[in-house]
């Protein structure tokens, strides 16, 4: 029989504490449902009472490792144990283990499919052995299309769908992350992730459909489709490659998915997007016309030492494409700045693509060193005061061009799904959304007004129609003027009262 903690001996408890980004949210759900299935009451956030705590660390950036440090030892402060998972326990293992004494196991991607089992051992005391760091890139074939035969059923997370043990939802959002792969086969100077996510592999087309129908009849509203690099979705189940339509395909089957009002894609790599993948996206019903690229700069000579493809003049035509389609359609990006040898020519090229592209947001970092990466080695590394310094410079003209952008929304018609009843005691209370062009988190979001009557039969998950009356920074003040029915195509609105031609695609 099994050892437990002597205060939950018949259901133990265990809370999740998630950092990082939408693909670690999708694996906290994972480990949530093995747990569940296996007995443990799971709970997400502050530990309570709960027998361990799992902490679903993050290794993005400095910051990242922080955070993550940050919360092993605030779980590590009461009586439960503390676990540390996710990718900075994938990516440093024993050496993390060492530096964090509070951690009672620090566990790989491999112990996720016997977390139950291991945190088991935890409780009673047994000693586990610390995650051994590898290469994950060398687990599978290197050629794409050998990869799905190697791969067996549960042996990388996030590309599993067993019905008998279902991801748990942890909160009840309407809106809800669906991994689409997992790794990455590109070899950016400035990134770490492959090293320790592995390479490329394509979720089954069919499992992505069924966990959007799961989803759907859970209360989710809208999906957004995450992985590490969504545009080679289907290079390594398609004899055509990612250029095959394997991607539109899908977005077709689950924009068909009974309950679903929207689909979004993220991450889109700039030097992988063709012009039908750009259509699919522009012009399908319910899925967003939302275009997040992963630009990270525009200067040519700045890109080629990252090891990308791009350069101001092919990134703005690709914007201008994507706005010929759609006018109104949304665009974010993130960009590095301080990359080793990024000089005064490089940063003013960087400036003048943002003035032009006129994206809608903009996520700004500066370079740091990352273990095991190429740009560790590099030249002519900028100052980290003089990388601070032209962050502040980067993120004031971003933020500048994004509120105009947002500015220039006022007038249009949009529909937003709402999120939640927000009541803040020095604003007026009201209902949150988003509309199609803002991604959860982290674009902006609509703040709805109007006819009471119309706002009281608000619901979380409900569609409104509506017309964009101001802008306060990102977000939108929006009067609502109805509710889609199931039916509508969510991305191109028709609302009365709404300017004919505005929004229009």
């Amino acid at each position: 029989m099994v050892e437990r903690s002597p205060r939950n001996v018949e259901r133990p408890r265990a809370a999740l504490v998630t950092l990082g980004c939408a693909r670690n949210d999708v694996d906290s759900e994972e480990l949530a449902g093995r747990l569940a299935a296996d007995g443990w009451d799971v709970t997400s956030g502050d530990a309570g009472d709960a027998d361990v705590v799992v902490v679903n660390t993050c290794t993005f950036v400095e910051q990242a490792k922080k955070d993550s440090i940050d919360a092993v030892l605030a779980a590590g402060g009461g009586d439960a144990k503390v676990v540390a998972v996710g990718c900075m326990a994938e990516r440093y293992g024993a050496e993390l283990a060492e530096a964090l004494p509070e951690a009672s196991a620090v566990l790989g991607f491999d112990h996720y499919g016997d977390l139950p089992s291991r945190l088991d051992d935890v409780l009673a005391g047994r000693p586990l052995a610390s995650h051994t760091p590898t290469d994950r890139r060398t687990l599978l074939p290197i050629s794409p299309v050998k990869r799905p035969e190697a791969v067996e059923r549960g042996s990388i997370p996030g590309h599993e769908w067993l019905p008998e043990v279902p991801r748990q939802r942890l909160d009840d959002a309407p809106v809800a992350p669906l991994k689409l792969a997992s790794g990455c086969d590109r070899r950016c100077s400035f990134c770490a992730i492959p090293s320790f996510r592995g390479a490329f592999v394509s979720r089954d087309p069919r499992d992505v459909v069924a966990e959007a129908a799961w989803l759907a009849d859970h209360g989710v509203a809208e999906v957004m489709l995450v992985s590490e690099n969504s545009t080679s979705y289907g290079k390594d189940i398609d004899a055509r490659g990612a250029a095959g339509g394997a991607l539109e395909r899908l977005l077709g089957d689950l924009a068909a998915v009974p309950g679903l009002r929207r689909v979004r894609v993220s991450y889109l790599q700039p030097a992988e997007v063709r012009p039908p993948l750009l259509r699919a996206i522009a012009t399908t019903p319910r899925v967003a016309p939302y275009f997040d690229l992963s630009f990270q700069h525009a200067s040519a000579p700045v890109l080629r030492r990252m090891r990308r493809f791009g350069s101001r003049e092919t990134f703005l035509a690709l914007c201008r494409e994507i706005r010929a389609l759609d006018p109104e359609a949304g665009i974010r990006s993130n960009v590095i700045v301080g990359f080793p040898g990024e000089t005064e020519e490089d940063l003013a090229e960087l400036e003048a693509f943002l003035a032009e592209a006129e994206l809608d947001a903009v996520g700004v970092f500066g370079y740091s060193d990352e273990d095991g990466t190429e740009a560790l080695g590099l030249p002519d590394k900028v100052d980290p005061t003089e990388i601070a310094a032209r962050v502040e410079r980067i993120t004031r003209l971003a933020e500048h061009v994004a509120e105009d952008r947002a500015a220039r929304r006022v007038g249009t018609a949009v529909e937003v799904l709402v999120e939640r009843w927000e009541a803040d005691d020095t604003d007026d209370p009201g209902w949150v959304g988003r509309a199609a062009h803002q991604g959860p988190d982290v674009d902006g979001e609509c703040r709805l007004v109007g006819d009471p009557d119309l706002l009281d039969a608000l619901a979380p998950g409900v569609v409104v129609t509506g017309r964009v009356v101001d802008a306060e920074g990102l977000d939108l003040v929006v009067e609502a003027l109805g509710i889609a029915g199931p039916d509508t195509d969510d991305t191109a609105p028709t609302a009365a009262g709404v300017p004919a031609g505005a929004g229009a695609r």
